[in-house]
């Protein structure tokens, strides 16, 4: 909302006290002060990165002229403008202008021109992060950073639990290479399913047994970090959720609600191995909730058995081969190391 919407509001709805309308107004307008000096920022250290190779180039030996001219820069800048301008600063600044300069952000092309400037939208911390990676998984960091708001910490996190990775696994080489180029898109149910899922921040160790209703409970204490490992569009509905058929209670563990599918989603807790009798449970549960409880404009219900070991050979015996609904997914309570999904990635054969 905008300030003239604002002032509009509190014009509008004498109820709103004069105090709470002024306090949003001026925390929407330290926001935007903020994203200001944050672009400004960066572009100036993108200017800066550009201006010192530039400055190499003209030098006979480029590597020993620009190592002598970048030291002697970084000794006169934190004299005049403190230690923020050490030799490693200007060497990140020089990588972040060779790395960005013939590629996109998600807002503007980063050639220069006259009539459209460069425009950044994440902090320089983010961008300090990002030239780290290899270009296609760049992109896709960059891109769902400024689609999800993520905080440095946020992307961060997301980048050990693999993420760009995870999503590879069940891809074709054409969706691959658009994970890249739009981020992670979700238009079908499988795009809304990840496995495995990373649930490291539930504080649950690998070598102490704890029972479905533990980690149940750990999960909703930590509902703001498994929304944000479920993905996007999801929202939270309610645990335990009861209906009740043939006299019977039946009680779904989980039940959130995407708005980008139009659908809920129905979670399944096993701590063990996965049976079949736990996905024909959950096939009874999204039969209720497709016949009883979704509406006519919604989607078909989803279903996933979040479980511990799970056999691929199970699962496809189980289900039908045209099936869009019902879903098996791993959980485990680690950050994965970049091998072992590297290792499950080369082991897995991607259709042309």
């Amino acid at each position: 909302m905008g300030f003239s919407g604002i002032i509009e509001r509190m014009t509008d709805s004498p109820e709103i006290p004069l105090f709470e309308t002024i306090k949003t107004l001026l925390e929407q307008a330290r926001r935007r002060v903020l994203q200001t000096v944050n672009t400004t920022m960066v572009m100036t250290y993108f200017e800066i990165g550009r201006l010192i190779v530039e400055n190499e180039q003209k030098g006979e030996s480029k590597a020993v002229y620009g190592q002598k001219t970048i030291k002697q820069l970084s000794q006169a800048l934190m004299q005049e403008f403190g230690k923020g301008f050490s030799l490693r600063n200007l060497e990140t600044m020089r990588r972040f202008y060779l790395t960005y300069r013939k590629t996109q952000t998600v807002s503007a092309q980063l050639e220069k021109t006259e009539k459209e400037p460069l425009l950044f939208r994440l902090s320089w911390s983010h961008y300090v992060f990002l030239i780290r990676l290899q270009e296609q998984e760049r992109r896709f960091y960059e891109i769902e950073s400024v689609e999800n708001n993520w905080s440095l910490r946020e992307l961060q996190r997301q980048f050990d639990s693999a993420l760009y990775d995870r999503l590879r696994l069940s891809r074709n080489k054409m969706a691959v290479k658009e994970l890249s180029e739009k981020g992670h898109l979700v238009n079908n149910p499988q795009d809304a399913v990840k496995d495995p899922y990373v649930l490291e921040f539930l504080g649950l160790k690998e070598d102490i047994s704890y029972t479905e209703n533990e980690l149940e409970q750990a999960i909703i204490d930590k509902i703001e970090h498994f929304l944000l490992e479920l993905g996007k569009g999801f929202s939270f509905v309610g645990r335990q959720q009861r209906f009740t058929f043939d006299e019977e209670h039946f009680f779904v563990d989980l039940v959130f609600y995407n708005r980008l599918l139009k659908c809920f989603v129905l979670i399944d807790l096993k701590l063990g191995k996965l049976k079949h009798q736990d996905l024909g449970q959950i096939q009874m549960y999204v039969n209720y909730y497709d016949r009883f409880v979704k509406t006519a404009d919604e989607n078909q219900t989803i279903g996933i058995v979040l479980c511990k070991d799970k056999r691929e050979s199970l699962v496809e015996i189980t289900l039908p081969k045209d099936n869009t609904q019902i879903f098996a997914s791993q959980y485990q309570l680690y950050l994965p190391t970049k091998d072992e999904f590297r290792a499950q990635i080369e082991s897995v054969v991607l259709d042309a």
